[in-house]
């Protein structure tokens, strides 16, 4: 009877770690497959509005399968990347309280996000392009961006400025480096995950300080 009420606990450290590994290698999975393309581009519309896996995991897989198509799928990561943070914006704009805040909630980064609204009124369009290009979370800054109506046009700029740059710097690693680049990935998946907190950690604290 006791029982009856109870919170569920959070899922422990260890599990979540699992859970996106198991999630990063479904991804990786498309790399083999004949709509890897299409599941790039769609990969990367998600990430840049709700879905926690970054679309470079499969950009590698693809690009080390072609490395002579590095920079094509470079160019599919990017369009589908900047629509999907129109997508973004849209949601901030129009649908913030019914999408917006559910999503920033499930990632825990509402408190992000009201630094970042506040980001907005100092530095418009360069604080998209440090999200769009670094590791602090680019979903953020496209609902952001439409909550507080900041122009379309310079978001859209932004965005294709920060993210082309990170991901055809991707693209070209693997196109002059190829297979090691994947290798280190998997190697040490789970440093880098700590590494990408950190640095995700590290972005906002240096956006905080330039405040």
């Amino acid at each position: 009877m006791h029982r009856i009420g109870r919170s569920r606990p959070a899922p422990s450290a260890a599990l979540r770690k699992r859970m996106i590994r198991r999630l990063y290698d479904w991804v990786l999975s498309w790399a083999e497959s004949r709509y890897g393309t299409h599941a790039l581009f769609v990969l990367a519309f998600a990430e840049s509005s709700f879905f926690p896996i970054p679309p470079d995991v499969l950009l590698i897989g693809l690009a080390l399968g072609r490395p002579e198509r590095a920079y094509r799928f470079a160019l599919v990561c990017t369009v589908g990347s900047v629509a999907g943070g129109a997508f973004g914006y849209l949601i901030g704009w129009q649908l913030m309280e019914t999408v917006g805040i559910p999503i920033l909630k499930l990632y825990h980064a509402m408190e992000k996000f009201e630094a970042v609204r506040a980001d907005f009124v100092k530095y418009g369009g360069w604080a998209v392009a440090i999200a769009a290009f670094t590791p602090i979370p680019y979903k953020v800054f496209t609902i952001a961006s439409g909550a507080v109506t900041l122009s379309f046009g310079t978001f859209i700029a932004a965005s294709v400025i920060g993210r082309a740059g990170r991901f055809y710097l991707v693209a070209a690693l693997i196109f002059f480096f190829g297979s090691p680049v994947k290798a280190f990935i998997d190697r040490h998946f789970n440093l880098l995950t700590v590494v990408f907190t950190a640095l995700l950690i590290l972005g906002f604290l240096l956006i905080e300080w330039l405040r």
